[in-house]
Formats: C-alpha cells, sequence, structure tokens
C-alpha cells in the first residue's frame, strides 16, 4: 500500500529549474506548495549510484532528513537503443563543460556516435524518469515513467530543455521542443512518473 503525502509542502530535490517548474504545475491542482533545493540552501549531493533510482534515492533522503520535509527527487535521462542504453545516468554529464551545461553539444555527441554505428544503426530512444518521494522517517516510494520516441537530426525547435529538440515521441511528428508545454507534460516520462506518484500519494 503507498504511503499518501499529508501536507501542504513537498520539497523538490532539484536545482533544475525546468523540472521544478513543471512539476510545479503538475501539482497545483492538489493545492501542494512545491519548494526547490535551491530555496532551501541544499547542497547537491553525489550521484555515486549506477542506475536512475539508485541516484533519485539519494537525493530524496538526503533533501528529507536535512529539511524535515518529505522530499520528491526526479533523476532522468535518455537511453539510445544504437548506444547501448548510454548515456543513460550519464546524460546530463554529456553536456558538462566545466561551465556550465551545453545540451548543444551533448545532441551532436549522441547524433555522431549513432552516425559512426552505420546508416542501419536504429535510432530509437527513450526518455525515462524515476521519481522516488521520501520521509524524514526513511521510508520511501518509487515511481517510474517511459516515453518511447527516435531521434532527429538536425534537431528542430526552441522550446524544451535538454535533448528535446532532437527527441520525437512515438506516434509524434513534432520534437519536444516543437510542442507546446502542456501537450509535452501530458506525454513526458516525467509527465507519467508523476501522474503515477499522484495516484499513488494522492489519489483515493
Amino acid at each position: 500500500m503507498t504511503r499518501k503525502f499529508q501536507g501542504d509542502r513537498l520539497l523538490v530535490a532539484t536545482h533544475n529549474k525546468g523540472k521544478l517548474t513543471e512539476i510545479s504545475e503538475i501539482l497545483a491542482p492538489f493545492g501542494v506548495a512545491v519548494v526547490g533545493a535551491a530555496e532551501m540552501e541544499l547542497p547537491e549531493p553525489e550521484e555515486t549510484e549506477d542506475t536512475f533510482v539508485g541516484n533519485a534515492r539519494i537525493k530524496a533522503h538526503a533533501a528529507a532528513k536535512a529539511t524535515g520535509l518529505p522530499a520528491l527527487s526526479d533523476d532522468s535521462g535518455i537511453t539510445i537503443d544504437a548506444l547501448d542504453g548510454a548515456p543513460g545516468v550519464y546524460t546530463a554529464d554529456w553536456a558538462e563543460t566545466g561551465n556550465g551545461r551545453d545540451f548543444m553539444m551533448a545532441m551532436t555527441r549522441a547524433n555522431n556516435e549513432i552516425a559512426a554505428k552505420g546508416p542501419d544503426a536504429p535510432r530509437t530512444a527513450q526518455f525515462r524518469c524515476t521519481l522516488v518521494i521520501a520521509w524524514p522517517d526513511g521510508h520511501d516510494e518509487v515511481f517510474e515513467g517511459v516515453m518511447p520516441g527516435s531521434l532527429v537530426w538536425p534537431i528542430r525547435g526552441d522550446a524544451g530543455f535538454g535533448y528535446d529538440p532532437m527527441f520525437v515521441p512515438e506516434g509524434r511528428e513534432l520534437t519536444c521542443a516543437e510542442m507546446p508545454k502542456e501537450e509535452k507534460n501530458k506525454i513526458s516520462h516525467r509527465g507519467r512518473a508523476v501522474a503515477q506518484f499522484v495516484q499513488g500519494c494522492f489519489g483515493g
């Protein structure tokens, strides 16, 4: 039985404004105020696991312990079939420059590595999101969402963030960066994981 969320404040253990906004908008109808890790002056814990769930657990438990609030964390990324699931948990690392993140660089790398596999390499990929909500007493719940799709080049669109401009969700023609935000939120990996979280922790 999934533990229900009680209270009106939820800490989202992320310093990523895009993620924070997306989760805030999805939870708005439930009257939950979302507060980010930066606002609470929380450091970013080192992500030492090699799975999405492992890293999400590290972030959620560290934040819950530090603040005494239930904390929701997300570890997400893109898995590319032609690259044996890479970059996976290293999705953001591919964009690191030592001077902030450069996702154009990361997308170029992904495209070049697929191209290096030859003309028949599949361009299928999945955006994956694992959410963990942890309570200060150490209890947690895990929710996962996947959005399958394929990668295009050159990139298209200027909305969204991360690898959105090269990712076309299955059954769609627009990239995630060409879609209105509301449409993307309905089908996104994060939207699907948050929907499961809402059903599990806020549902009847």
